[in-house]
C-alpha cells in the first residue's frame, strides 16, 4: 500500500459505511477509490437531497444534531445491509461513526474520546490529566463580561470557541482593549443563525488560553487498535502569530531536526492515547518552542477537504484500514508536496480571478482549483469557514515546493467587490 500507482483491490468485497458533512470533492473522492478498491460504499448524510454521484445511490438520511438517533437509524439500517467497518469524514460526524463502530463491534474511536476530541476544553483537560505540556486555561461562557474576565488573566492570550475547527473563531487578545473586542466577536459568530443550526450545546463556550509561541506543525496519522502510526508531518512555513491564526500552507516532508520530528511524533501518539482515541483516522495541530511539544488538538478524523490531495493514496489507505488492513506496509510518496489554502483579504463578493492558467504554468505547481463561486460573499476569519480555493504543489525538496506555491499565489488577482448593505431607514 502507497501514494502512487494504481490500488490493488481488495481480496474480498468489502461493505463500508462513510458519513461525511459535505457533499463535495472529498466524498466523491473517496468514492472513485471505492469503486477501484471494489467497495461497496454507503453513505450518511444530512444532505442526502443533493446527492447526486452513482455511489451514493443507498445515502441514509441522518441529522447531526441528533447523534444517538443518528446511530440508531445507522444501526437499523445495517440489519439489511451489513457493514464491514465505519469512516468519518468531518468534525461532526465523528461521534457518531464511533457509537455505530461501538454497537456493531467494528473497530473505532470510542463514543467518549470521540467526544472530547471535538471539544477543546476536554481535550485541554485530558492532557493535562496525563502530565502533557499544556497552556494556561479558563473556560467561560459566552455570556460572561469579558471586561471582568480580561481582569482575571495575563496576557497576551487567545481567545477561542471550544467546539469549531479549522482557526474558526481564534483570536489573540494583548490588552484588555483586545479581549473584550475579540469576545463580542466570538460570541457574535456563536450567536449566528448558521453556528446556532447546529444545535451544539458546546457553542455556548469558549476557552481563553495563554498564547504559545513557537512554529506550528501539523500530522495526519491513523491509531490501530491502539497503535500510533504517522502517515505524513507537515511544516507550516508561515508565522501563526495572530492576532488571528488563518493556515495558508502545508508542506510535507517536515524539515524540522530529526530530534524535533521525534518529539512531535512522541507528544502527539502521548495526546492520542491520552483523550482515548484508537483506531481510526487522526489530525492533529501542535506548537514547538524551547519549552517544548504543545498539542493543541488531535482530531478523530482525517485532513479536510481538497487539502486531502496532499497526501496522494490518502483515500484508498483510510478505506483499506476501516476495511481491516494495517498500515503498516504504508509508504508515502518520496516527492516533496504541499498546498496553499487561498486566504481570503477581504469580506466582500467575489467577482473573478485573473491569472489562474499562468499560476498553472509555475514549475511544479500541478493543479489550482478555485472553490469560491462568482457573486459569492467571501467572509474571511476570523468569522468565515472557507477560503477562495487551493493551490497544490510537488517537487524534489519542500523548500522548491513552498517557493512554488507562494509564486503560483502571486500571479492571480482576485476581484472582490464591496458588500452592499441595505440600511433601514424611518
Amino acid at each position: 500500500m502507497g501514494g502512487g500507482g494504481a490500488p490493488a483491490p481488495l481480496n474480498k468485497v468489502k461493505r463500508l459505511l462513510l458519513l461525511a458533512t459535505t457533499t463535495g470533492y472529498q466524498t466523491r473522492a473517496f468514492g472513485e477509490a471505492a469503486a477501484r478498491l471494489g467497495i461497496d460504499l454507503v453513505f450518511a448524510t444530512d444532505r442526502c437531497h443533493v446527492l447526486e454521484d452513482p455511489w451514493f445511490d443507498r445515502a441514509i438520511p441522518i441529522r447531526f444534531f441528533d447523534e444517538s438517533g443518528s446511530a440508531q437509524a445507522i444501526i437499523e439500517a445495517a440489519r439489511t445491509m451489513p457493514l464491514d467497518g465505519v469512516l468519518a469524514v468531518g468534525d461532526r460526524p465523528t461521534v457518531i461513526a464511533a457509537l455505530v463502530a461501538q454497537a456493531l463491534r467494528l473497530p473505532g474511536h470510542p463514543p467518549e474520546a470521540a467526544a472530547v476530541a471535538r471539544h477543546k476544553q476536554l481535550t485541554r483537560e485530558r492532557l493535562r490529566e496525563s502530565g502533557l505540556p499544556v497552556p494556561w486555561f479558563v473556560p467561560t461562557s459566552i455570556d460572561a463580561d469579558p471586561r471582568a474576565l480580561a481582569s482575571s488573566v495575563a496576557f497576551p492570550c487567545v481567545i477561542k470557541p471550544v467546539a469549531l475547527s479549522g482557526s474558526r473563531g481564534v483570536m489573540r487578545a494583548d490588552d484588555e482593549p483586545s479581549f473584550v473586542a475579540a469576545f463580542e466577536r466570538i460570541r457574535a459568530l456563536l450567536l449566528s443563525p448558521e453556528v446556532r443550526a447546529e444545535r451544539n450545546d458546546a457553542h455556548s463556550l469558549a476557552l481563553v488560553e495563554e498564547f504559545i509561541p513557537g512554529r506550528e506543525y501539523a500530522l495526519e496519522g491513523l491509531m490501530h487498535h491502539g497503535v500510533f502510526h504517522v502517515v505524513a508531518l507537515f511544516d507550516k512555513p508561515d508565522p501563526l502569530d495572530g492576532p488571528f491564526f488563518e493556515e495558508t500552507i502545508y508542506v510535507t516532508p517536515s524539515t524540522a531536526a530529526p530530534g524535533v520530528q521525534q518529539a512531535i511524533r512522541g507528544a502527539i501518539g502521548a495526546a492520542a492515547a491520552a483523550i482515548g482515541l484508537r483506531h481510526g483516522p487522526i489530525h492533529a495541530e501542535c506548537r514547538v518552542n524551547a519549552q517544548g511539544v504543545f498539542v493543541l488538538e488531535v482530531a478523530a478524523r482525517p485532513i479536510g477537504g481538497l487539502c486531502a490531495r496532499v497526501i496522494p493514496g490518502l483515500e484508498e489507505l483510510l478505506l483499506r484500514h476501516a476495511c481491516g488492513e494495517s498500515p503498516d506496509v504504508w509508504k508515502r510518496d518520496a516527492n516533496a508536496s504541499g498546498v496553499m489554502m487561498i486566504p481570503i483579504p477581504r469580506r466582500g463578493v467575489f467577482r473573478e480571478v485573473a491569472g489562474v492558467d499562468d499560476a498553472r504554468r509555475v514549475p511544479g505547481i500541478v493543479d489550482v482549483q478555485i472553490t469560491a463561486k462568482p457573486d459569492q460573499l467571501l467572509v474571511p476569519l476570523p468569522e468565515g469557514a472557507s477560503y477562495l480555493g487551493f493551490i497544490f504543489a510537488r517537487g524534489d525538496a519542500p523548500s522548491a515546493v513552498t517557493e512554488a506555491l507562494r509564486d503560483a499565489h502571486s500571479r492571480m488577482n482576485f476581484a472582490i467587490d464591496p458588500e452592499l448593505r441595505v440600511v433601514a431607514s424611518g
